[in-house]
């Protein structure tokens, strides 16, 4: 029996999938995060870390070939990433077949030009994948941009409420709740702790704050409660401007968010109330394990 491999890489977490010949799940783990950065040194080692890691799990297995969608991963840099998956699995590079974590999560929901996809983690990025393979990105661009409605967002939104608020006044006033959450899950009060947090931390990390603003608005904290509101506008504003490029299609929204608050789902219907809408739970580095099996035995069928 041969081993075929499947990795989903994102920022805060990785997983992975191995499936024999007749497609049945043999394994499966998880492993830090990483990004296809790899043009930045600091991020090339964390993805080589999240691969050791990965491949010393899998070596008994001797995969022969793997699908990999990587967050970040552009096609400048795969000829890099392919020589590392290459080199750490022993995995011939015609067998390594590389794409985004985005790309992947598609392919795991809709069949090519049937559907959108809002994903809202960390960041937030809408896409649809055409019927002839065409790419079609919103939103997505980073904290420093955009990523409205992603747990990043969310969390930068609601200390910068926060510090308006202390700022006025000299205490957090109405967003005492809110203040009280947030530094509870940054471990300590006030600006000193504040910053260190987030200047020393990284887009992952300052996306936990999230939880906390979700705790707040379950106290009933009228900030919190805006923040989540707004943030479920911006994400149905992604899937708008798909539908607007492309056609009324079905919309569906993966990552944390969506579970994030009770609010969030209920907020994404009204905001598209004449979309289909689903909330479905992917596995998508077993969707990849199972693209590099068919990939691998068509290959070998007409070779």
């Amino acid at each position: 029996m041969s081993a075929y491999l499947g990795v989903d890489i994102g920022g805060t977490a990785s997983r992975w999938v191995l499936v024999d010949d007749n497609g049945e799940v043999i394994a499966r783990g998880s492993a830090a995060g990483a990004t296809g950065h790899v043009f930045n040194p600091a991020e090339r080692e964390r993805l080589l870390a999240t691969l050791s890691t990965i491949a010393e799990a899998a070596r008994e297995f001797s995969p022969v070939a793997a699908c990999l969608g990587i967050t970040g991963l552009g096609e400048s840099v795969h000829d890099a990433v392919r020589n590392m998956v290459t080199a750490l699995f022993g995995i011939e590079p015609s067998a390594v077949q590389l794409g985004d974590d985005m790309e992947l999560a598609f392919r795991a929901t809709f069949a090519p030009g049937t559907g959108h996809l809002i994903s809202a983690g960390t960041g937030s990025i809408g896409l649809h994948l055409s019927a002839d393979g065409e790419l079609i990105r919103v939103g997505g661009r980073g904290l420093l941009i955009d990523d409205a409605g992603s747990g990043t967002w969310i969390a930068l939104n609601a200390l910068d409420q926060l510090y308006r608020r202390i700022d006025e006044t000299g205490g957090p006033a109405e967003a005492a709740i809110l203040a009280t959450e947030l530094y509870a899950e940054m471990g300590g009060v006030g600006w000193d702790k504040t910053r260190s947090f987030v200047y020393g931390s990284d887009r992952g990390r300052i996306g936990t704050l999230a939880q906390a603003v979700a705790r707040a608005a379950s106290q009933g904290d009228a900030i919190a409660t805006d923040i989540l509101a707004r943030a479920a506008i911006e994400l149905a504003r992604l899937a708008t401007a798909l539908i607007a490029r492309t056609g009324p299609l079905p919309v569906a929204f993966i990552g944390g968010i969506t579970t994030l608050h009770p609010s969030i789902k209920p907020a994404l219907l009204a905001a598209l109330p004449h979309a289909v809408v689903s909330f479905p739970q992917i596995d998508a580095a077993a969707h990849a394990a199972q693209w590099a099996r068919q990939i691998q035995q068509a290959n070998e069928t007409t070779s």
